[in-house]
């Protein structure tokens, strides 16, 4: 029987696991780092953590939740629904809790590969495993980065991370400074700006907000998606249709995307009065090029009298608060760093050693890139979910993150019933492929600023160019062509 070893327990390992289980693959291992599964909706707990996709089409198709308390849910209850799919489909017993992957290497004289496993709850010691299949879903948005500022450690208040929220600390009557308005920041500043004495927002460049149509579900919807549960299937249906369009009008140029920034613009006339406020929220860059957010509540919170905008950028933390450029010391008693993740990462915080001592990180050096996003030459046997080039501007990462697993099915399936032991996908295949999507990403928004899609070297490594469904066509089939089997 083959053996699967999957890192993660998120999302994406869910998407695979479940798939490959239903298919009749049962030596399946998940190992995760922490003491719970869920990935990123198990670690950002910040207050007004949520997600920016509604939730009938942010859930697995095959599992409709009709109990959603809202359309857009918040952390705890997509956690919540994680941890019921996990333990619905069997695959909370073969997580390994507490189980760093540090390191894996291929062994091509058995085909398998050599995962090394430190215990994270103890910090100390390590163990190997062997697997036959490597299947790593650690996902694009798993490591905070703290921003490279200056005298961080000196300051004598308290400070933290937004994916590492400390719930003792409690804003009431506080002065608290924020690093960042991203999307970590657009939710829970509104939370801050109600509770604190004062806030200050450290803005390096403003976002294109959208409006929310966000609501609760009330007691008849929830009745109806159980006793009809094709109520559920069509508003599915609807949200994905119009995700579709928004994906496809993320380009300025186009005439939704048109469209979106008069929508945003008209989001912030409405809600902020002040044109000096609004001037600083108001993006130079195109629409599409950097994440748009949707907020109802982040605005009104920006122009209330105890927060201040503040878009100089910062040139070092004091003990006592954070001095701008233009040399003013903002003393404040807690600093919240909301600087997102190491967006780059991609597995090389693993030593990943593929055929012949090839290092995944040295292939990386200058971006990631994979066939569909799944699968790297020199790596046999290894498949990605969530990796390069699969993230979204728009729509859900769970409808892709199903289409991955199904392609890697296939894929498994065929090496199965072929008596293979090992499948990898051509150099001339993954270059073909790579070459015609870096053209599609070079006319695409994300090209024309700097954003957390790319790389250091200028290569667009996050994102798939438009909508889901050509994703989708492009991975219904596997094309056996593109591999090379033994």
């Amino acid at each position: 029987m083959t053996s699967v070893g999957i890192i993660g327990s998120g999302f994406g390992a869910l998407a695979v696991a479940i798939e490959l289980k239903r298919a009749g693959h049962t030596d399946l291992r998940l190992w995760e780092r922490s003491h719970d599964l869920g990935g990123v909706w198990r670690d950002n707990t910040y207050p007004g953590a949520g997600c920016d996709v509604p939730s009938p089409l942010y859930s697995f198709s095959f599992e409709p939740n009709p109990h959603w308390s809202r359309r857009y849910a918040l952390q705890e209850e997509i956690h919540a629904y994680i941890r019921s799919v996990a333990d619905t489909y069997g695959i909370t017993p073969l997580v390994r809790f507490d189980r760093e992957v540090v390191a894996a290497r291929w062994d091509e004289e058995s085909a398998t590969w050599t995962v090394t496993i430190a215990d994270a709850s103890t910090g100390s010691g390590t163990t190997e495993e062997t697997v036959d299949i490597l299947i790593s879903a650690v996902g694009q948005l798993s490591r905070p980065v703290p921003p490279r500022i200056d005298g961080l450690d000196s300051f004598e208040g308290t400070s933290f991370h937004s994916a590492q929220w400390d719930h003792s600390f409690d804003a009431t009557g506080k002065s608290v400074a924020v690093v960042g308005a991203g999307a970590s920041a657009v939710q829970l500043i509104p939370h801050l700006a109600r509770d604190a004495r004062k806030l200050v927002v450290f803005q390096r460049s403003p976002n294109y907000l959208m409006p929310k149509p966000d609501k609760p579900y009330k007691a008849f919807h929830k009745k109806l998606f159980q006793i009809a549960p094709i109520s559920q299937r069509l508003e599915r249906g609807g949200v994905w249709a119009v995700t579709e369009q928004f994906a496809r009008g993320l380009d300025d140029e186009s005439r939704v995307g048109r469209i979106n920034k008069a929508i945003a613009m008209w989001h912030l006339r409405k809600q902020v009065a002040d044109p000096e406020l609004r001037a600083k929220l108001t993006p130079d860059y195109p629409i599409g090029c950097k994440r748009i957010l949707f907020s109802n509540d982040f605005y009104p919170a920006l122009a209330q009298d105890n927060v201040d905008v503040v878009t100089h950028a910062i040139t070092k933390v004091t003990p006592k608060g954070v001095v701008d450029t233009e040399g003013v010391e903002h003393e404040v008693d807690a600093i919240i760093y909301a600087t997102g993740f190491d967006t780059q990462d991609f597995l090389q915080s693993i030593d990943i050693t593929g055929t012949r001592g090839q290092k995944l990180a040295t292939q990386w050096a200058d971006g990631a890139h994979a066939y569909l996003g799944m699968y790297v030459p020199h790596f046999p046997n290894m498949f990605v979910a969530y990796g390069p080039n699969t993230n979204l501007g728009g729509g859900s990462i769970i409808f892709m993150l199903e289409a991955q697993a199904r392609h890697m099915r296939q894929t498994l399936d065929r090496l199965v019933a072929g008596d293979y032991r090992s499948v990898e996908v051509t150099e001339e295949a993954e270059l073909a492929y790579d070459r015609e999507l870096s053209e599609k990403l070079e006319h695409s928004p994300w090209a024309h600023c700097d954003n957390w899609y790319r790389h250091r070297s200028g290569r667009i490594t996050s994102n798939w160019p438009g909508s889901t469904r050509p994703f989708a066509q492009a991975t219904r089939t596997m094309d056996p062509t593109a591999f090379r089997w033994a």
